[in-house]
């Protein structure tokens, strides 16, 4: 009777046989080349999507460098004299106001409007959602009911009440708005937020003596961190972006917002518009959006809501 020789050599010539290396056999080639091309295929749509989307922006930023002149004449995107005068032009700003005044009134509209969305959705959210009273049916469908009427048929009712209240050409038509809870998405999305949470801990509160502020501070509000963070960017966005309440409620050129130093720059008395002027301060009223945007971002990702129920 022979013994097999387990010798270290004839082990691995064993194992080899048996389960031959994927890098080195044919098979495995196969599978590391098709797994490389479909990555380079991957690769070069996401890169074609890309530049695609970002295209407007690059144009954008070149053609602030493109002399007036050159606007409906040179269709190519890089320009042919290149200058810095777009630039200077709208720092210098118009109709007797500098461009950094339009800037702060809309920083003022934009940070203001933020705070009054988050801070009134998110009580009356809470209302919503945890406190039982009469007609809380009635109440929050008449609430979700504001999101079919269009902006149009509450404009004239506002304005007179307004114009009464003598808030026209300041901006308090704009803001006290965002601190009554109107935006019913706003609250709708953090209804819905808040009713995905269990309500052991609510009750454990309140069997400590805690009242519903205190619930609200201490509880619900750090776990709808990232409901609060993606309703701040879109409500910094949709009011920095805001054209028509501006036009309507503002009247002094010193009180005007980007969106409106906009239109200035088209309706300018020189006889024409000045395109190398408006592309440029769309430019710059462009950047703090996208600032804004990249700082938060991370958080519309940054965990969910029942992280703090987990153990």
């Amino acid at each position: 009777m022979t013994v097999p020789d387990f010798s270290s050599t004839n082990l691995v010539e064993l194992v080899n046989q048996v389960d031959p290396d994927p890098k080195t056999s044919p098979t495995g080639r196969r599978k590391v080349k098709r797994k490389t091309w479909h990555t380079v295929i991957w690769m070069v749509v996401l890169l074609a999507l890309a530049a695609v989307v970002l295209y407007p922006l690059v144009w954008l930023f070149v053609s602030t460098f493109k002399p007036n002149a050159e606007f409906g004449q040179n269709q190519g995107l890089i320009p042919q004299n290149p200058t810095f005068d777009n630039y200077v032009k709208v720092m210098e700003g118009i109709a007797g106001t500098p461009m950094w005044k339009f800037f702060l009134n809309s920083l003022i509209i934009a940070v203001g409007s933020v705070i009054g969305t988050v801070v009134s959705s998110a009580l009356a959210a809470y209302a919503f959602a945890r406190i039982q009273f009469k007609g809380l049916g009635i109440f929050f469908a008449a609430m979700i009911g504001t999101l079919l009427l269009p902006f149009h048929v509450v404009i004239i009712p506002q304005y007179i009440i307004f114009n009464n209240l003598d808030m026209v050409d300041t901006f308090w038509p704009l803001l006290l708005p965002k601190f009554l809870a109107t935006e019913a998405f706003f609250v709708f999305l953090l209804v819905q937020f808040i009713r995905q949470m269990p309500r052991d801990m609510d009750e454990a509160a309140r069997i400590d003596g805690a009242g519903h502020l205190r619930i609200f501070w201490s509880i619900i509000l750090p776990l709808i961190k990232p409901a609060l963070i993606t309703c701040s960017i879109f409500a910094f966005i949709w009011a920095w972006n805001d054209f028509l309440g501006p036009l309507l409620y503002l009247t002094s050129p010193e009180n005007y917002p980007l969106p409106i130093a906009l239109r200035l720059y088209n309706d300018a008395s020189s006889g024409g518009a000045d395109y190398g002027a408006t592309v440029t301060a769309s430019f710059i009223a462009l950047v703090p959006v996208l600032l804004f945007f990249l700082v938060f971002q991370r958080f519309l990702v940054d965990g969910v809501a029942t992280q703090g129920l987990k153990g």
